[in-house]
Formats: structure tokens, C-alpha cells, sequence
């Protein structure tokens, strides 16, 4: 029998849920709440753990028939998807869930009908004749079974290979353009509120640098569709016709964000004071709220690929956009990727300020790209210290979806690419430690916490190799005998979540502790209220029991089932969660009344915090060409999971090697183009500079 999730669909208010979409998208994200047993939406069968789809038609294999090895779409680095309970049945939604219900096992229940406003009414079919059919109306149409045959072939080119490149430039210049904007808003709004012309000055300097970023993001952005359209012209069009009426506000909104960009960027000195900054403070809102409505219609497409909804199983479109828009793994998509922007939009702006900072040799520019680059970096923790648990509330709902793609995820075809993000997390967490510390060196007043740098540089490094230990390795026949198995005797125990989970709540509060040292190494409290005196001493205590309860709970966990370990890592987070949340609040309080100890130096870092930095973009980068790669990759040989199938002659899973080769030449010419876009406005100004010299020379002579 064929299976589907029976998670339904969300609770959210359909009408609501659509003028959400349509006028104010951009917050869409923000809704939510659980699944519920609607089947009116239609979410799509899934495979499951027992169950593997037959190459064609819609027949099931019986349970322990692996599915083929197969093919990506490299369309889109989108996000994965999720399985679910193998108990419900897939038939289309009837039109009385009671009746259905009670119908008898050998009868179909009867499916609800889909209203066609442009189609006249028909008059019932004689039985056992076919309805007459309007030729002339539009009408859904199933998931086409296509073959080789049915997919362009351009000579010199891999459909596969010049989507892949083309998709995650887009998104990396989408990700940056999407991510400066929101923080270059709060720093010119704490500009506008605190009278401080600096951060206005700031602000502009970072919307100058997204500004060639705009144009390339859209460059990609052109090349990308049309790309889909020559080589996966039936993709396009099936998704079109469930999609169309999204891709129209997509259009529209994407103009809409263009005249805010222009506006917002060339009006910022025309608009610097009085109700003319409101304005531009206004426009600025317009700009991130078109930008956040064209991100979350773009993951609805990304996140229907990976777990459809609002269609039935042969993939013929049920009628309701919102439905199709609405699937299991939108939402979760949408706060993971809104959090990973504003992180990554922080780190490439702090990569930037360093640029310009080993670049410049005066003290005043300098110490303000010292400045700059500090505030970026600020911005980038921001994002992320939570980005781990939004990225596992995601991966929660790929499982919950589909047990199948889940175990491919994290312990099948993909399990050792997890290693590299490993690896690569663990580089941004040490780069952003050491500049840190490198940082305490702007203040003499920092010398009481030096000697806090060494223990916490041990238990960052313990935690990350902890994080990416394998739980098998890679052996030949002889090293297997010699160890005794695939498990190593000491290191595979730490291989497996318990430990894991440990060691990345360790890592981020080790983190967070750094942050919180740099940030009162200047300053004294001097107030004489209950927090000014006790506020250590109960931050203290919160960071000695969070971290017992985390241990205890990793330890305790390797004693229990692995379907009843993966739990206790909520409890876990959650004591993380209370140290950073309060912690934050209790720094607040105790420094309300403070003085400064020792002057804040800046433009004195030295030239390897600035390489750090460098190093915090350069991973982060990585990190998100990999991971979209895997969410992208998890639907195998479909380009809409368990419903359309990918037979085009480019259609395989590339091995480990062959993933990770074209990840870092997409990296490398992505970085090529951000230093270049660096470099632009330098050379811009060397030759304004040469002008004015000549008119000035000029005037004299």
C-alpha cells in the first residue's frame, strides 16, 4: 500500500496564511505551530525506512529493497525533506473525512473536488462514460515520467554540473545581499536614535560594499533560470503550473526590492536628518521586507522539491497554492536560512573591514575599519550561536517527514560530508575564539582575563574533536583485523550522538564565555545594586550547571536506547539556551552603571586577527555550499521527491570526492569575485583621487 506522512498539514489560518504571502512575506516565517491531521492539503507519500519506490509508476518494493543509487537536482541547494507515519494512506482528500473513514477497505474514498473558477459547470457523466473534458481550459496535470530522450542535450555542457555552479553562486550573493540590508538597518536606526554619526557612516560603507553584490545575485539569478528552462524544460513547466501565481509576486517583488535598494543606497546623503531620515529609515524597512518576501517564496519552491505538499500522489496540483507553499519543512527552512543570512552577511563585511584595515596604512582608517570589522563580527556571533540548534530543528523535520532521507542524511551516502562540516564549524568557532582573544589586546584592562584564554582554548579544541570523530573509519582489510572492526575501541564511542551533542553545547558556551570576557575587558561595574554585586557569581552558577547537566545528560544517554537518546539532547540545548539568554541579560544589568579601565585602542590588531576573520568567511562559505549541496543531494534521482522522477542523462550521485571538488572551485570563484568587488570601490577612489590632484595641480599652474 502505498504510504504518505501523516503529519497533514499546518494549523495556520488559510486566508491569513495568503495575505501573509502576498503583503507582508517577508515576516510569513515568524507563524507556525505543529502539523495537524488535514488531509485536504495532500502531502505527498514518502519513503520510509521499509519501504523503496520502484523505478517507475507508483508501485512499492517490499521493505529492505534498497532504492536505486541515484541522481540529484542541482537546481536548486535547496533543503531536505522528512518521512513520516506508514499508516496513512495517500489517496486524494475526501470530501468527508467521516465517510472515508468508514468506507470499506476494497473502495477508494471518493476524492474532493477541485473547483476550476474558469471551467462552466458540467453536467454529471452517464456511468461508466468519462466526463467530457474542456480542452480549451487549463487544467492540473500529473508529475511527468519523462526519459533521457525528453531532456535537452547541450553540446559542451553538463546540465547537472552548469546548474550546480550557476544555482549556488545566486545563493551566495543572495545570501549576502539578503543579510547586510537587515543589519545595515539596525546600525543606521542606532545611529538615528543615539545622534552618532559614526554608525550612519558605517552603515553607508556596508551598503556600499552589498551594492555590486545586488547586481551580481541578479546576474546569477537571470543566468539560473534560463538555465532551467533549456535543460529542464518540463521541471520548469510542472512547476509552474503549482507555483505560477508565486512566481508572478516572486517578479513583482523583485522589482519592488530593486527600487528600494536604489532608492535607500543613492538617497542615503539626500535623506540624512530631520523627517527625511524617517523616510529612508522607511525605505530601508521596504527593502529588507521585499527582500525577506522574495527568500521565503524561493524556499517554498526549494522545500517543495524536498517534501511536497498540496498535491496528490501522482503529483496533479490540488488546487491551493498555499497549500503547496505551506509544506512540512518551509518554516524551518525559512528561520534557518533567515539566521545563516544575517551570519553570513556579518562575516563577509567582517572579511571586508580586514581587507581594508591590512590595506591601510594611516591610524584614522585603520582604527575605523578596526572598528568596522569588530561590529561585523559582533553581528556574525549573533547569528551564529543559535544557527546549530535552527540547523537541528531542520534536520528534526526531515526525520519527522521521512526516516528514509534522514538516515541517508546523517548515516548513509552523506554521513562523512557531516564530517567536513564538522571540520569546517569547528574552524569558524576557532577563528572567531582567537580573534577574541586577539581583541582583549585593544585594552590594558583586559589583563585581568588573560589567564582565562589558555584553559578555554583546551576545552574548545577537546570539544571539537569530540564534534568530528567519526563513529566508523575508513580502514583497509588489514587495518579492520588489526583494530577488531569498524569501530574503533577508544574513539567509537565518541563517534555517536551522545557525544556529539556534548561537545557542541560545550563549544558554544565556551564561545559565548569569551564574548562575555572581551566584552567587560574594559569596562568596571560600579553601581551598588543586588546585580552589580552578585551578577558574577550567579553567572557563575549558571555556567556550573549547565555544563553538569549537559555532561551528565551525554553520559547518561550512552544507557538508553538510540530512539530515546536523540531526546535528551533538548534538555541539553535548552540549558544552553538559559546561559546565553540570561547571561546576556545579567551583563546588562550589572553594567547599567560602569567605568572605563584602560583606553580602547583601536586600529592596534594585529594582522593575524584580521587573517581570522578572513578565515570565518572563507568557512562559512564552505559550509553552506556543502550543506546545500547535501539537503539538495538527500532527494536522490528525483526532482520533486517520490513524484517526479530525474532520468536526464546527467542524473547520479557524484561520490564524496567528486562533491567536495566542485564545492571548492565554486567556493574559490566565489571569493575571486567578493575580493574583486573589495577592490572596486579602492580603485574607484585611487582614481578619483588622481583626478583631483591633476585639476588642483592644473588650477595652480
Amino acid at each position: 500500500m502505498v504510504t504518505r506522512a501523516s503529519n497533514g498539514a499546518r494549523a495556520w489560518g488559510g486566508g491569513i496564511g495568503k495575505l501573509l504571502v502576498v503583503l507582508a512575506g517577508a515576516f510569513a516565517f515568524f507563524g507556525g505551530g505543529g502539523y495537524v491531521p488535514d488531509t485536504t492539503h495532500g502531502y505527498l507519500p514518502v519513503k520510509d525506512a521499509g519501504v523503496a519506490w520502484a523505478a517507475e509508476g507508483d508501485t512499492v518494493a517490499e521493505a529492505g529493497s534498497a532504492a536505486p543509487a541515484a541522481p540529484v537536482d542541482p537546481a536548486a541547494a535547496g533543503d531536505p525533506t522528512a518521512a513520516g507515519d506508514p499508516t496513512a494512506t495517500t489517496d486524494a482528500a475526501p470530501a468527508d473525512p467521516d465517510a472515508a473513514m468508514t468506507a470499506p477497505e476494497e473502495e477508494a474514498a471518493p476524492a474532493a473536488p477541485m473547483e476550476q473558477a474558469a471551467a462552466p459547470a458540467e453536467a454529471a457523466a452517464p456511468e461508466g462514460e468519462a466526463a467530457p473534458v474542456d480542452e480549451t481550459v487549463w487544467s492540473p496535470q500529473p508529475a511527468p515520467k519523462l526519459e533521457a530522450k525528453d531532456y535537452p542535450v547541450v553540446k559542451g555542457f553538463s546540465s547537472r554540473i552548469s546548474v550546480w555552479f550557476v544555482a549556488q553562486l545566486h545563493l551566495f550573493f543572495g545570501a549576502f545581499v539578503l543579510g547586510v540590508p537587515i543589519f545595515v538597518w539596525v546600525i543606521e536606526l542606532v545611529g538615528y536614535l543615539s545622534k552618532d554619526e559614526r554608525y550612519d557612516h558605517m552603515a553607508h560603507e556596508f551598503m556600499k560594499v552589498a551594492m555590486t553584490g545586488f547586481s551580481l545575485a541578479a546576474s546569477f539569478g537571470g543566468l539560473l533560470s534560463f538555465m532551467l528552462v533549456i535543460f529542464y524544460p518540463d521541471f520548469m513547466k510542472y512547476m509552474a503550473g503549482i507555483f505560477g501565481d508565486s512566481m508572478i509576486y516572486y517578479a513583482l517583488f523583485f522589482f519592488a526590492e530593486s527600487f528600494f535598494v536604489y532608492t535607500y543606497y543613492y538617497g542615503w546623503d539626500r535623506m540624512s536628518d530631520g523627517r527625511q531620515k524617517l523616510i529612508h529609515l522607511g525605505l530601508g524597512l521596504g527593502l529588507n521586507m521585499a527582500g525577506m518576501t522574495l527568500m521565503v517564496l524561493s524556499n517554498s519552491w526549494a522545500s517543495f522539491m524536498m517534501a511536497p505538499s498540496g498535491i496528490d500522489e501522482s503529483g496533479k496540483f490540488l488546487g491551493d497554492v498555499w497549500a503547496a507553499i505551506n509544506g512540512p519543512l518551509w518554516n524551518p527552512l525559512n528561520i534557518h536560512r533567515f539566521i545563516a543570512n544575517i551570519a553570513y552577511g556579518g562575516s563577509l563585511t567582517a572579511a571586508y573591514a580586514a581587507f581594508k584595515l591590512l590595506t591601510s596604512a594611516d591610524a584614522k582608517s585603520r582604527a575605523h575599519y578596526d572598528w568596522m570589522g569588530y561590529t561585523s563580527f559582533i553581528i556574525a556571533m549573533v547569528g551564529l550561536l543559535p544557527l546549530p540548534f535552527a540547523g537541528y530543528w531542520l534536520t528534526k523535520e526531515i526525520y519527522a517527514y521521512s526516516q528514509q532521507m534522514g538516515i541517508t542524511l546523517m548515516g548513509g551516502a552523506f554521513a562523512w560530508l557531516f564530517i567536513i562540516q564538522a571540520v569546517l564549524i569547528g574552524a569558524i568557532f576557532l577563528s572567531s575564539n582567537y580573534y577574541l582573544w586577539c581583541s582583549l589586546g585593544r585594552s590594558d584592562g583586559s589583563k585581568r582575563y588573560t589567564y582565562m584564554i589558555q584553559p578555554l582554548g583546551v576545552i574548545i579544541i577537546i570539544a571539537f574533536l569530540m564534534w568530528f570523530t567519526p563513529h566508523t573509519m575508513v580502514m583497509t582489510s588489514k587495518e579492520l583485523a588489526q583494530v577488531g572492526g569498524a569501530h574503533h575501541p577508544v574513539l567509537g564511542p565518541l563517534g555517536v550522538m551522545a557525544a556529539k551533542n556534548t561537545a557542541v553545547n560545550i563549544l558554544i558556551l565556551a564561545t559565548f564565555l569569551s564574548f562575555q570576557i572581551f566584552r567587560r575587558s574594559s569596562i568596571r561595574a560600579t553601581g551598588t545594586s543586588f546585580w552589580a554585586k552578585y551578577g558574577s557569581v550567579i553567572q557563575v552558577a549558571l555556567y556550573t550547571a549547565a555544563i553538569v547537566n549537559i555532561v551528565a545528560l551525554g553520559i547518561y544517554s550512552y544507557f538508553l536506547p538510540a530512539s530515546v537518546r536523540i531526546g535528551l539532547s533538548v534538555p541539553q540545548v535548552a540549558s544552553t539556551a538559559v546561559v546565553l539568554i540570561f547571561g546576556m541579560v545579567i551583563d546588562i544589568l550589572m553594567f547599567r552603571e560602569k567605568e572605563e579601565v584602560g583606553e580602547v585602542r583601536w586600529g592596534s590588531m594585529s594582522d593575524r586577527s584580521q587573517y581570522a576573520l578572513v578565515i570565518l568567511a572563507v568557512s562559512f562559505t564552505w559550509l553552506m555550499g556543502l550543506m546545500g549541496y547535501c539537503r539538495s543531494a538527500i532527494r536522490q534521482h528525483w526532482h520533486v521527491y517520490t513524484v517526479f522522477r530525474d532520468n536526464s542523462p546527467d542524473a547520479f550521485t557524484p561520490t564524496l570526492p567528486f562533491a567536495a571538488n566542485i564545492v571548492s572551485v565554486i567556493v574559490v570563484i566565489f571569493m575571486a569575485l567578493v575580493f574583486f568587488m573589495f577592490w572596486m570601490p579602492i580603485l574607484a577612489s585611487k582614481k578619483g583621487k588622481a583626478k583631483e590632484a591633476a585639476a588642483v595641480q592644473e588650477a595652480q599652474g
